[in-house]
C-alpha cells in the first residue's frame, strides 16, 4: 500500500506492509528510511490506514533530513562508465578496474595483484558490466554460503540451515520469505564481512521475531552487540556499493 504526504513543500511517499501482531511484545509503527531515500513503513495487521499516515506526519521531519542526508551523499558519486582505471570494490576493498579487449581469449574476470581485470571481446559498457555482475554472483554464492553457515550456529532457535537466493534490490540488502528462505543483494558483497554479517544477522532474527519489537533488536543485539557501527558503514557506502 502506498501513501504520499506533504512537508513543507516537498512530497514524501512511501509505502506501508502490514504485519502479523507478535505475541509477546506490543509492536508500534515503524519507520525505516532506506539509504537510498525511499520510506518504508511497517504497522501490525489490522492498524487503520489513517493511523499509519498519522504516525508518518509526526515523523516528517526526521524523514525529511535523512532523506535530504542521500541527496548530498550522492552529489558526487559519479555514474559508472565500466573503463579502465575506475574503481570497485569487493568485501570491502576498493579495486581499480583494468578492461582488456581480446578477440579470442575467454571473456570473464579474475582479481590480481589489487586489480579487477575483466577479458572482454567488446569494450561496450554494457559488456564490461554484465561480465562484472556475473562474477559477483559466483563469488556472493561462495561468500554467503560460508558467512550464514557462521552465523546460524550462533543463533540458538536456528534448527535447519536456512537456504537462500541472491537478489538484486534497489532499496535492502535483504530479507526473509514465509517459507524461511534468506534474499540476499548479491551486491552485498561489495562491502566488508562485517556488513554483510550484520545484513545476515538481520534477517536471522526475523525467522523468530517478524518484525522490529524491542525483542528483535535485543536479539540482534546479542549476536551481533556493534551492530549499528556495521549498519552505519552499510548505510554511508551504499550509493558507492550499488552504483551501477
Amino acid at each position: 500500500m502506498k501513501r504520499t504526504i506533504t512537508y513543507g513543500d516537498e512530497k514524501i511517499g512511501f509505502s506501508i506492509r502490514f504485519l502479523p501482531k507478535p505475541t509477546s511484545t506490543k509492536q508500534r509503527v515503524a519507520i525505516h528510511v532506506h539509504p537510498d531515500g525511499a520510506v518504508k513503513v511497517d504497522a501490525p495487521e489490522g492498524t487503520d490506514a489513517s493511523a499509519v499516515v498519522a504516525a508518518v506526519r509526526r515523523r516528517a521531519r526526521w524523514i525529511w533530513q535523512r532523506q535530504n542526508e542521500y541527496r548530498e551523499r550522492i552529489k558526487h558519486v559519479l555514474p559508472r562508465e565500466f573503463v579502465s582505471g575506475e574503481s570497485h570494490f569487493y568485501l570491502g576493498k576498493r579495486y581499480v578496474l583494468k578492461v582488456i579487449l581480446h578477440r579470442t581469449a575467454p571473456q570473464g574476470v579474475k582479481l590480481l595483484r589489487g586489480r579487477l581485470e575483466v577479458t572482454t571481446r567488446s569494450k561496450d559498457a554494457a559488456m564490461v558490466r554484465g561480465l562484472l555482475d556475473a562474477w559477483y554472483r559466483l563469488r556472493a554464492e561462495d561468500v554467503f554460503a560460508r558467512r550464514i553457515a557462521a552465523c546460524a550456529a550462533k543463533a540458538s532457535w536456528i534448527k535447519t540451515m536456512p537456504g537462500f537466493r541472491l537478489l538484486t534490490m534497489r532499496t535492502q540488502w535483504g530479507s526473509c520469505s514465509p517459507k524461511g528462505e534468506l534474499l540476499l543483494n548479491p551486491h552485498l558483497v561489495k562491502a566488508p564481512g562485517p556488513c554483510a554479517d550484520y545484513v545476515i544477522f538481520h534477517e536471522l532474527c526475523h525467522l523468530k521475531e517478524h518484525n522490529h519489537s524491542k525483542r528483535f533488536y535485543e536479539l540482534l543485539g546479542g549476536l551481533l552487540p556493534d551492530w549499528q557501527r556495521w549498519k552505519s558503514e552499510l548505510d554511508e557506502s551504499a550509493e558507492h556499493l550499488l552504483n551501477r
